[in-house]
């Protein structure tokens, strides 16, 4: 059994998990300097120490090299007051180039080994000649990393139609898949204002109730079906699964809602 521990890079950004390497006080809050693929890299503990079994590891784990000190703290956020500047040069080299792309954020390593930027565009990008001016510039490997709608809004942030913060962009550290099926099985009306979050794209909380429909389903007549209970007989042509209920249309056209303790949540 190895020990870890969660460690995200960016405030609500995605959780990747560390061998401990024997780091003391790895507590939730803890600002850590990890090993990554592309050099040494500041984050922030999230998930406490943990034991997994190798076997659930997939591949071999990178460390944590030592806690965070001032001066490391100090260190990255001179990389961020850097990037924020280097953002700005890279769109308006981007415009000089007429690129057709939005360039959303800028990070560097922590080592500065490496300088990201996250843009949006339609289509696939030639961005070579870009990439070869900012490495002249900052004296460093660049990446450019194409994104997708959902990612900026994580990035910018919102307000969604529920009136609160976006999920994306507060808790979700990463996201999941969500399918037109799951508003068909939610009975949503299938209105994009309604379903579509300000991303553009489905709501990302039509996952957290998906599975509660499907269960609270399963266990009541679906519409169409024949039912009968006592003297209620007829069509079904409506359920209500939060209620516990179905509506039952008998031969005389009648319209009889039927509750279940048994379908009930």
């Amino acid at each position: 059994m190895d020990e870890v521990v969660g460690i995200s890079f960016q405030k609500n950004g995605k959780i990747y998990y560390f061998s401990c390497n024997d780091v003391p006080n790895l507590s939730l809050g803890v600002s850590v300097i990890v090993e990554t693929e592309k050099g040494e890299q500041y984050g922030i503990v999230r998930v406490a120490k943990k034991k997994i079994d190798e076997k659930d590891l997939g591949l071999p784990l990178k460390k944590v090299i030592r806690l965070a000190t001032e001066n490391d703290h100090a260190i990255y956020l001179k990389n961020q007051k850097d990037a924020e500047k280097a953002l700005f040069e890279a769109r308006k080299i981007a415009m000089r180039l007429k690129l057709p792309m939005k360039i959303i954020s800028a990070s560097f390593m922590f080592d500065r080994s490496q300088l990201l930027f996250n843009f949006l565009a339609d289509e696939r990008i030639d961005f070579r000649e870009m990439a070869k001016k900012l490495a002249q510039i900052y004296k460093t490997r660049i990446e450019l990393r194409q994104i997708g709608v959902r990612d900026k809004a994580k990035e910018i942030g919102g307000i969604g139609p529920c009136g609160r913060f976006l999920c994306c962009s507060t808790f979700l550290t990463d996201f999941s898949s969500v399918s037109i099926n799951m508003a068909k099985n939610q009975m949503l009306a299938l209105n994009p204002t309604k379903i579509n979050g300000v991303c553009g794209r489905l709501l990302c909380c039509l996952n957290y109730e998906d599975l509660v429909y499907s269960e609270l389903k399963s266990k009541m007549p679906n519409i169409g079906d024949h039912y009968r209970s006592g003297e209620v007989f007829g069509k079904v042509i409506d359920i209500h699964p939060l209620r516990g209920s179905i509506v039952v249309q008998t031969k005389d056209q009648d319209q009889i809602e039927v509750v279940n303790e048994k379908w009930k949540f």
